[in-house]
Order: C-alpha cells, then structure tokens, then sequence
C-alpha cells in the first residue's frame, strides 16, 4: 500500500519549518522541497548545469553554486526568466520528492511544499493538506528580523504568494503559529496523534 502524504505549506515566515522539524523529531519521514532545491543548486549540485547554460556564468558563484541573490532579482523582475528557472528546477525537485515520499517507511511522511496551492503540482500525490498559518503582521515581524529585509520586500514576496484567506479555504487542517514555538509543537503533536488514527488504517 502506498504511504499517506501530509502536504504541509504556509507563507513566508509562518513557521513551515519549525513545524517541519517537530515532525521529524517525532519520527515521521519529512521531505522538504526547499531543501531539496538547495541541494540541487548548491555547489556541484546536479541542476546547476542546466542553470548555467540557461542564464551564463553570472548566475554562478565562484564556489559552483546559484547566486540566489542575483536569481531573485532577476525573477521578481522579469516572469520570464521565473519560467526558466522553474523550467529547470521543477521537474528535478518532482523527481526527488517523488522518490524521496517512496523511499519513506510509516504509517504516512510529510511533504513541504512552500508553494502548495499556488503551483497545484503534488496536490494528486497527497492525502492531507495542512496549513501553517499566522497573522500577516505576525509574518512581516518574523521575516524582517530574520532575513534583514525590509517591509516593502517582504510584501513584495507575500504578494507574490496565494493570499492567507486562499490558504486558509483549500487546506484540510491548520495549525495556529502567532504564539511561542512550544505552542506550535503541541499543536504538531496533536496533529500527530490525528494523522495516525486517521490515515494508518486508510486504504
């Protein structure tokens, strides 16, 4: 029987990751689509090939890797050159995910998708979409001090994604994360407990 897939998601600053990262510590295989496309773009990594020829060696840093700098200011610039970049890197970061969530052994493994809703590509591969979800304000505040940007970027990238009210209606479940780190890993817990009631014996 295949295994169940979790898709968890949420915008910028939400708290993907905290909640990814309980999960693990709970024993439950994650497999993570950022991580996956660091990996394929870091030094030697196996799309970086393709990158170079796509966009030349100024994409390049000196170590091998993707000047991620210089590529987010050119895909917030130009669709156009997003389209390129995801021409290459989707069906790389597909191909691993897809192996990675069959490689996985349990009851069910969480897929994390950043841009879930907004590409729709592993909606068919998932059994439950859950949502990380915060107040914008709550988001803005946590980026800005994270990242050393400023408002006006961190909106730009919001804007750029489904809006929290979007979210919010196509996710099957959702966890709260305007309050402390421990009160997001109760709530993983809980979904934990749900997730093995519900999807273990679910054929």
């Amino acid at each position: 029987m295949p295994i169940k897939v979790v898709g968890l998601t949420g915008g910028i600053g939400s708290g993907k990751s905290a909640a990814a990262d309980r999960f693990a510590e709970l024993g439950v295989p994650v497999i993570d689509t950022d991580a996956i496309a660091h990996e394929l773009t870091g030094p030697c990594g196996a799309a970086m090939p393709a990158l170079e020829a796509e966009f030349g060696a100024e994409a390049v840093r000196a170590d091998g890797g993707l000047d991620r700098g210089w590529m987010r200011e050119r895909v917030f610039a130009d669709s156009g050159s997003r389209q390129r970049l995801e021409s290459v890197l989707h069906p790389l970061i597909r191909r691993q995910s897809e192996a990675g969530v069959a490689a996985a052994r349990g009851p069910y493994c969480v897929l994390v998708v950043p841009l879930l809703f907004e590409t729709g590509h592993y909606l068919p591969m998932l059994s439950r979409t859950l949502l990380v979800d915060c107040d914008e304000s709550v988001q803005l505040e946590r980026v800005m001090r994270r990242n050393g940007m400023d408002e006006k970027a961190v909106r730009a990238i919001m804007a750029a994604q489904c809006s929290r009210a979007q979210r919010r209606e196509r996710a099957d479940d959702i966890i709260c994360n305007n309050d402390s780190l421990a009160a997001l890993r109760l709530q993983v817990d809980a979904k934990h407990d749900y997730y093995l009631a519900s999807l273990a014996d679910r054929s």
